[in-house]
């Protein structure tokens, strides 16, 4: 099996649960890890790989063999990721420009549905700019996101003035001019998160459906070691809010072609490694 994780502790504990089962198992070292996604939702390349989450709800929705391993790799709060140079703020986004990494990034996902929810912010009415696709070649993006020219940069283009905000996680250049769009935006993202229940959600770990059912008890002990270690999220009920909150998001912006249901995530999961659901 080939494993793509990119916590080097959780690594670790996944591969040797995966050898005590007597499979063999090689870590493959993808930094960032998110490029890893494209080969295996396209070519299989990977067995277990950490996912953007809404990679793996683009997968399901385009019906590749790929499972959700309810494990989080990575949350975190967003509200920080709306950046600006300028006097703007969060209230000046519509009728403005605002660069994105990917359309179908996950930190843009969150971030623009908090625009439209607690900001009534019309994402159709924003001149958003794109730089790169996504990882999964069926999803494409919507008619009202335009795609930057060849070789331009997102940080450069923020950084020139041809952007008036960005959103970025780690990809956010070291510059003193650049502060956050949304006023006290750790506060509000910590509200945010009290009134929900839970934690934006950012990667977690897809399965293919080949290696679930080839080696459906490799893959359970791989969870159950991970799930011993970290203090994150993990389980099925741990991440339905975030996850279900996501989908519902990736819909609204056209990330996703139909609604993926959590309890879809779940059937699946559960039919390929052959469990039931309160397993994982």
């Amino acid at each position: 099996m080939k494993l793509v994780l990119g916590r080097d502790d959780l690594a670790a504990a996944a591969a040797a649960a995966v050898r005590g089962t007597g499979t063999q198992v090689e870590r493959l070292d993808v930094r960032p890890v998110h490029k890893a996604a494209r080969g295996m939702i396209g070519q299989g390349s990977v067995d277990i790989c950490e996912l953007p989450i809404v990679t793996l709800l683009q997968a399901v929705a385009h019906d590749h063999p790929v499972i959700l391993l309810p494990v989080t790799m990575l949350g975190r709060a967003q509200h920080q990721t709306l950046v600006t140079c300028g006097d703007l703020t969060v209230e000046d986004v519509q009728g403005r420009s605002v660069g994105v990494r990917s359309w179908s990034q996950t930190t843009g996902v969150w971030m623009r549905g908090f625009l439209a929810e607690q900001y009534g912010v019309d994402l159709r009415k924003v001149d958003w700019v794109v730089y790169e696709g996504g990882h999964v070649d069926e999803q494409h993006d919507p008619s009202w996101v335009r795609r930057a020219p060849e070789g331009a940069r997102l940080q450069a283009d923020f950084l020139g003035g041809s952007l008036d905000f960005g959103i970025m996680g780690n990809e956010l250049p070291a510059d003193d001019r650049i502060r956050t769009a949304i006023p006290d935006a750790a506060q509000v993202a910590a509200a945010w998160t009290e009134r929900s229940g839970f934690l934006p959600l950012n990667h977690v770990v897809g399965v293919s459906e080949k290696a679930a059912r080839e080696h459906s008890g490799a893959v359970l002990a791989a969870y159950d070691a991970m799930r011993e270690i970290t203090s994150d999220a993990v389980g099925f009920e741990a991440l339905r809010g975030a996850v279900t909150k996501v989908a519902a998001f990736a819909l609204e912006q056209e990330v996703v072609p139909r609604p993926v249901a959590f309890d879809e995530l779940v059937a699946r999961s559960c039919e390929a490694l052959g469990v039931r659901e309160g397993r994982l």
